[in-house]
C-alpha cells in the first residue's frame, strides 16, 4: 500500500511513477478523498471541543438556577453529540474509500526498471549454459516414453478436471527428490530457515501480501472463509505482520516447500497440455524480510540462490529484468529466471524474484525499531521461487531425454534417488 503522506508531498512524482505502469492522473482523486476525510476529522474535533465546553457550563448553569441557560447548553451538548457521530461516520466512510483505492494500486517501479508493455520488452541481464543439441527431435515432457507411465492426466481429469496431474513411480520420486534437494541447498548453504506454514490463510494474510482485494478470482476460497495459498509467500511474509521487531532481528530469511493453488482465471487456452500450468502445484519458496537499506542487495542474493539450483542441475537458463508492463502488482523490481525447455524450443519462467520495498509491510503494519533509536520504520519484503518444483521437473525431463525414451538425470539428484541415474524407457528408475 502507498504512503498517503508521500503522495501529498509530491503528487507529480507519484503520478509519473504510476504512468510508467499504465495508470495516469490518480493523485488528484486520491488527494480529494484525503482532503474530504481530513476535513471531516477536523470538523469532528471542533464539534467535540464545543461539546466539551458546553458540558462544563451545564452544571454551573444549573447551580446558579439559570434554567433557560441550562436547557440551552444541554441542547447544545445533545446536538453536538449527534453531529460528532455523523462526522465520525462520514470520516470513516472517506477513510474506507481512500484505503480501498490505495489497496488497489500497484507498487511503484524502481527508476532503473525498463519501460515496456509486456514480456517482449523485458531485458536479459544474465545467461548460463548452452541448450543441449539432440540428434533427434526432442519432445515435450509428457511425450517422453519413460515419463508416460508416471504422468497420468486422464485419471487426474476424472478425479478433479483439467489442469491436474497424477504422478506416480519414478516421476513422483524425482519430483520429491527435487524439492528435497532445493531445501537442503537453501537451508545448509544459503542460510534460509526451513518453515512448514499453513496452506489455508485468513483474509488478512492475503490482503497483507497484495492478493486481495484485486486478485480474488485468481485464488481459491473455502466455504468457511479460508484461502488456499497461491504460494507460501503469503504465510511466510505474514510471519512479521503486526509486529514491531528489533533491527538486530533483520534480515529474516525463510524457505518452505508447499502445495500451491491458483485458479488460472486469466490463462484460458494457455499451456493446456502437460503440467506447465496447473491448478495445484508445488514450490520451494524463498522470503526475506530486511532493513530498507539492504533490500536491493538482497534481491541479487535471492536471485543467485535460485540460479545456483539450476546450475547444480545443469539446466541452461537466462535471467531477465521485467519491464514496467510485465511486473507483478506488489513488486518494485523483478528478476525472472527462465529455464530452457527443449520440447518447446524456448525459455520458460521457473522463478520470479521480487523486491517489494515497504509496499507489503504497510499493508501488514510490519515495522522495526532502529538500534540507535529514532522513529520506527517499515521493513522491506522480498519473495522468490527457489524453485517451482513442477517446472523444474519438466526441465530435468526434457533436457535429459534420449532418443530411446529414457531420461538421464542430473548428478546432483543421484543421492536423493538411491544412486539411480536415469529413468528407463519403461518408466522405472535405473
Amino acid at each position: 500500500m502507498h504512503d498517503i503522506r508521500a503522495i501529498r508531498d509530491n503528487p507529480a512524482a507519484f503520478d509519473a511513477a504510476m504512468a510508467r505502469r499504465g495508470l495516469s492522473g490518480l493523485s488528484s482523486e486520491i488527494l480529494a478523498i484525503d482532503a474530504a476525510r481530513r476535513a471531516k476529522i477536523t470538523a469532528s474535533e471542533t464539534a467535540q471541543a464545543e461539546r466539551n465546553a458546553a458540558s462544563k457550563e451545564v452544571g454551573a448553569a444549573k447551580a446558579r438556577g439559570e434554567d433557560a441557560e441550562f436547557e440551552r447548553l444541554r441542547a447544545i451538548v445533545s446536538e453536538k453529540k449527534d453531529e460528532i457521530a455523523k462526522l465520525e461516520d462520514e470520516a470513516k466512510a472517506e477513510d474506507a474509500r481512500l484505503t480501498e483505492m490505495l489497496m488497489g494500486l500497484p507498487n511503484l517501479p524502481m527508476e532503473d526498471i525498463p519501460d515496456g508493455e509486456d514480456e517482449d520488452d523485458n531485458v536479459e541481464i544474465h545467461r548460463w549454459g548452452t541448450p543441449p543439441e539432440f540428434d533427434f527431435d526432442p519432445v515435450e515432457h509428457f511425450e517422453i516414453a519413460g515419463v508416460k507411465p508416471g504422468m497420468d492426466f486422464e485419471t487426474a481429469a476424472k478425479l478433479s478436471g483439467s489442469r491436474f496431474v497424477l504422478m506416480s513411480g519414478a516421476v513422483a520420486r524425482l519430483h520429491r527428490a527435487l524439492a528435497q534437494f532445493m531445501l537442503d541447498v537453501h537451508t545448509t548453504e544459503n542460510g534460509l530457515t526451513e518453515t512448514i506454514p499453513p496452506v489455508l490463510v485468513r483474509d488478512e494474510a492475503m490482503l497483507g501480501t497484495g492478493q486481495l482485494p484485486k486478485f480474488a478470482e485468481d485464488s481459491y476460497r473455502t466455504t468457511n472463509g479460508w484461502w488456499l495459498i497461491p504460494t507460501s509467500e503469503v504465510p511466510l511474509t505474514n510471519i512479521v505482520a503486526g509486529h514491531m521487531i528489533n533491527e538486530s532481528y533483520l534480515p529474516r530469511r525463510y524457505t518452505a516447500h508447499t502445495q500451491c493453488f491458483r485458479s488460472e482465471a486469466g490463462s484460458a487456452g494457455k499451456d493446456t497440455s502437460g503440467m506447465l500450468r496447473q491448478h495445484q502445484f508445488e514450490k520451494v519458496e524463498m522470503v526475506s524480510v530486511t532493513h530498507p537499506d539492504h533490500s536491493r542487495d538482497e534481491l541479487d542474493r535471492m536471485t543467485r540462490c535460485a540460479e545456483d539450483i539450476l546450475e547444480r542441475l545443469g539446466l541452461p537458463y537466462r535471467t531477465v529484468v521485467l519491464c514496467t508492463g510485465d511486473m507483478g502488482f506488489g513488486a518494485r523490481r523483478t528478476h525472472d529466471i527462465e529455464v530452457w525447455l527443449p520440447g518447446q524450443d524456448t525459455y520458460r519462467e521457473i522463478s520470479s524474484c521480487s523486491v517489494c520495498g515497504d509496499f507489503q509491510a504497510r499493508r501488514m503494519n510490519a515495522r522495526f525499531r532502529p538500534e540507535g533509536g529514532g522513529k520506527p520504520e517499515f521493513v522491506h519484503t522480498l519473495n522468490g521461487s527457489g524453485l517451482a518444483v513442477g517446472r523444474c521437473l519438466i526441465a530435468v525431463l526434457e533436457n535429459g531425454q534420449t532418443a530411446n525414451g529414457e531420461v538421464v538425470l542430473p548428478q546432483a539428484l543421484h543421492p536423493y534417488l538411491g544412486g539411480r541415474t536415469r529413468i528407463a524407457a519403461d518408466g522405472t528408475l535405473a
